[in-house]
């Protein structure tokens, strides 16, 4: 047990979950990283977080809010990796609107959601056959709840996700991905810097109860959400 506060990610051996562990225990939180696979176990150990076997596509409001009691903050890092419509609406919609309500059953108030920076308007310009359409239907929706909610949330909106360097530095971008109303020759975010993101907005209570689009660029992240 830790005196430290905590911090809940779901998704926790994903990429940016592990690259986000460190970071948060470097500023003084406690992870608990909840995983699927118990042989995952190690690799979240590593990156200095507590792994916590429970599976989202099928746990409860209430095992999740048994889960998130007395932390400072939640992060849906999870997904469902594209593929299979029916298991990216199970995880990225379903799951992830259980994890708002379950927030909200904890009295968890902070939550920070990884998005993607055309999640607000992709459903309206993609035709529904298209096999990205799923995911973005999943996103926008699951984003909707949490505005919806009266928890402290913070939507992340990266573009490309990308193993580039953390430089801790972006530029940000409009609600629908643009930066001064043109899409961008270049629109990557390396997942580093996503998690350097969510680091940073939780310990310094950032862009609360605000989305923010951003692709790798020159602003330093303090300056560019200040």
């Amino acid at each position: 047990m830790t005196d430290s506060p905590r911090v809940v990610i779901l998704g926790g051996h994903g990429k940016i979950a592990l690259l986000a562990a460190p970071k948060l225990r470097g500023k003084g939180f406690a992870v608990d990283s909840l995983i699927r696979n118990p042989e995952h176990a190690a690799d979240v150990e590593a990156a200095s977080a507590n792994p916590v076997v429970l599976d989202i596509e099928r746990a409860g409001v209430d095992e999740l809010a048994a889960v998130f009691e007395g932390a400072q903050a939640i992060v849906f890092s999870a997904g469902a990796g594209g593929g299979d419509p029916r298991r990216t609406n199970a995880v990225d919609f379903e799951a992830a609107s259980r994890a708002v309500r379950a927030a909200q059953q904890s009295g968890v108030k902070r939550f920070v959601m990884v998005s993607y920076s055309r999640a607000l308007v992709d459903v309206d310009s993609l035709d529904p056959s298209h096999s990205f359409y799923p995911y973005a239907r999943a996103k926008h929706d699951a984003d909707e709840v949490l505005r919806d909610s009266d928890l402290d949330y913070t939507i992340l909106g990266p573009g490309v996700l990308t193993l580039g360097p953390v430089t801790g530095k972006v530029v940000v971008a409009d609600e629908t991905g643009k930066i001064n109303g043109s899409a961008p020759e270049v629109a990557d975010t390396s997942r580093e810097n996503v998690a350097e993101a969510i680091a940073l907005v939780i310990n310094e209570d950032l862009l609360i109860r605000q989305t923010s689009n951003f692709y790798d660029g020159d602003t330093p992240m303090e300056q560019a959400w200040a």
